[in-house]
């Protein structure tokens, strides 16, 4: 009888890599296009993601029939049984919320419990199809400085993103729990996604270890823009929640991912400093 695959938890897919090929691997990114993109470049044999709230145009779990093209199954368990960004709690307490027709072949169904969903997906036959070369991930908004990327995930954030603005389509969880996954360079101020925030706030984490920073930062709300998606972020956010830092340049719920850009920017500029 052959040997089953090994389940793998990562509080994102982004911090996998070689070992993934040929796993199961239960993560806490969300299921959109920009992380399933990345697992089957990992060639994974399965995967189940967080929904994050499926959010606008179901964004959220668009990367399942995405998978399903390229022969992998892929499931989701629901934001709110288990926090986005933790691999280790999505398969202790998760339960399936949506799964692809290749992973509902295999047995894995909706109010199934993680766990027993990734057993059921060890039986996947290894060799998913390489994906065609992806959009590139990371964009100009505004050249002038101070410059405002949109970054489609938080992990493509560098040392050349120090003092800009970024708008990502990361989910604004940390990752594992740990501050320190919050952002990888000190940026002026940051966006990110609210992923449907979730159980136990998961989907808003980083704004406080940011505010901690000195960085101001927020989210828009999943039902406004699509989660992987910086410029979704950008063009259609609203936002749903800002840390003191960017409440104090008189950024509320409510206003534009555009406002966000356009205030942050400003006070850069005239080097003012919250109230």
């Amino acid at each position: 009888m052959p040997e089953l695959p090994p389940i793998l938890t990562a509080d994102s897919i982004t911090r996998v890599g070689p070992e993934a090929a040929g796993a199961v691997v239960v993560n806490g990114s969300h299921g959109g296009l920009y992380a399933a993109y990345l697992a089957a470049k990992l060639q994974v044999s399965a995967a189940i993601f967080n929904d994050a709230g499926v959010g606008r145009d179901q964004a959220g779990i668009a990367g399942l029939d995405y998978l399903a093209e390229l022969g992998v199954p892929a499931a989701t368990v629901g934001h709110d049984t288990a926090r986005i960004g933790d691999g280790a709690d999505m398969i202790a307490r998760g339960l399936i919320t949506h799964a692809n027709a290749a992973a509902r072949g295999l047995g894995c169904r909706p109010g199934m419990a993680c766990r027993d969903a990734a057993v059921c997906l060890q039986r996947a036959q290894p060799g998913g199809r390489e994906p065609p070369p992806e959009r590139e991930g990371a964009f100009l908004l505004i050249p002038d400085s101070p410059a405002v990327w949109a970054l489609d995930s938080a992990s493509l954030v560098g040392p050349e993103h120090a003092g800009t603005v970024v708008v990502t389509g990361s989910h604004g969880g940390l990752l594992g729990g740990s501050p320190d996954t919050a952002l990888k360079y000190d940026a002026l101020a940051a966006l990110f996604n609210d992923a449907g925030i979730g159980i136990r706030e998961a989907g808003v984490t980083r704004l406080p270890a940011l505010e901690a920073r000195g960085i101001a930062a927020a989210t828009v709300a999943a039902t406004s823009a699509r989660i992987g998606d910086a410029r979704s972020s950008y063009e259609d956010g609203i936002l749903s929640r800002v840390n003191p830092r960017a409440a104090a340049f008189g950024i509320d719920p409510g206003m534009t991912a555009r406002e966000f850009v356009a205030i942050t920017r400003r006070a850069a500029a005239g080097g003012r400093s919250p109230a």
